[in-house]
């Protein structure tokens, strides 16, 4: 190998076979690295950020969990905390009361416990990527998870329930009135402060289209709903009915404290507030069945979306339209959006999109535009659906 000098000052080398050491045929000029400015290499294709119109409002969202999902986390590990430590104080006095009123509020911290665990599972699970076979990634994990808090209180209230039947049947039982005083009192404390930790009036939210939940079109300017996690709200309505449970049980202790003789509101009020305590789950129920069977939004009308859509300049008409939720706050649309021939398709792209993500806060948004045919009006799949 020997340099060589070359024309246009750039530096080359000259590969030279030992063989053939003087001729020309067996060199070989490579030009190094040092190359001029007027010949560039080629660069490796680096991914860049497209602008707004080319399909994504916002930016990729970084890795982990989200502001909100951090907090309610920190949420369920503080009331988790408070509900184990408790449970175990109601398991021991409710024992030593022998009062089943007791052991029944100290149930329902059990699946209280088994429940709020269940949601830091799934908020964990939630933060995995997407992939090829969950290509909406692990949303709705957390959905499940508040269904399974909902499940897991309607069956240890069934047994609670059957339990305080048979004591009302039977009053083989003694109730020792000053231990369960006791418990109840604390057992209304626990309640009352894992509902403060729990309570979610005042948690962070964000104003973009990664989660927050705005306001339909009639109703006036994007104001966000403090709609919260799914996970904790559904933790939230368990300790709002042990908390109704709790103070019936106390309750029931000042009254067996000072009337011995009616140790009854034991069993009784065991069966009411397990009543009241399952009538609790009703609206966490409804909105998972209405996540799980994809039904439009809470607080987006099918209406208000799509005469936000006709308002596009070239729009002409929309079918196809749907609307859906991975989670309380992860909404998404689809639709196809007939324009004129004479529209801009990116231009109503570009428009129809912004609209949906800043009035409604749609998380996801996929249009397909299409040229109008007068056909469409008689098409039976270009038909809107009934009213349920």
């Amino acid at each position: 190998m020997e340099p060589s000098p070359a024309a246009g000052g750039l530096e080359t080398t000259r590969l030279v076979s030992p063989r053939d050491r003087g001729g020309a045929g067996g060199s070989l000029r490579l030009k190094s690295l040092f190359t001029e400015p007027s010949e560039p290499l080629p660069e490796e294709s680096k991914p860049v950020e497209m602008p707004f119109h080319h399909c994504h409002r916002d930016p990729l969202p970084p890795p982990g969990l989200t502001p909100e999902r951090l907090h309610a986390r920190r949420q369920l590990y503080a009331a988790c905390a408070v509900c184990f430590v408790f449970m175990a104080g109601e398991v021991v006095g409710g024992y030593l009361a022998h009062s089943l009123a007791i052991m029944t509020d100290a149930a329902h911290l059990l699946a209280d416990v088994g429940s709020m665990m269940g949601s830091l599972f799934s908020l964990w699970l939630s933060t995995r990527p997407a992939t090829r076979t969950m290509t909406f990634g692990w949303h709705r994990s957390e959905t499940l998870g508040a269904l399974a808090s909902v499940v897991s209180l309607w069956m240890v209230t069934g047994i609670l329930l059957y339990l305080a039947f048979v004591r009302l049947l039977h009053s083989d039982y003694h109730i020792e009135g000053g231990a369960m005083l006791l418990t109840a009192s604390i057992a209304v404390c626990a309640n009352l402060l894992m509902a403060f930790v729990l309570h979610q009036a005042g948690p962070p939210h964000s104003h973009g289209s990664k989660g927050a939940e705005y306001a339909p079109l009639e109703e006036g300017p994007e104001e966000p709903l403090p709609l919260g996690n799914t996970s904790v709200r559904a933790a939230f309505v368990h300790v709002l009915g042990d908390l109704l449970q709790s103070f019936g049980v106390l309750a029931a202790s000042i009254l067996i404290y000072f009337k011995p003789q009616y140790k009854a509101a034991d069993p009784i009020s065991t069966f009411l507030f397990s009543i009241c305590a399952l009538g609790s789950t009703a609206p966490t129920l409804r909105d998972v069945l209405r996540i799980l069977m994809e039904g439009t939004p809470r607080n987006v009308g099918f209406e208000p979306v799509r005469d936000t859509l006709l308002s596009v300049p070239g729009v002409r008409a929309t079918h196809e339209l749907h609307l859906w939720a991975l989670t309380l706050t992860y909404h998404v649309a689809s639709a196809h959006l007939a324009i004129d021939s004479t529209a801009d398709p990116e231009a109503v792209l570009a428009e129809a999109s912004s609209r949906l993500y800043s009035r409604f806060g749609f998380s996801s948004c996929t249009l397909q535009v299409e040229q109008y045919q007068p056909e469409m009006a008689q098409c039976l799949r270009c038909q809107e659906p009934p009213q349920a």
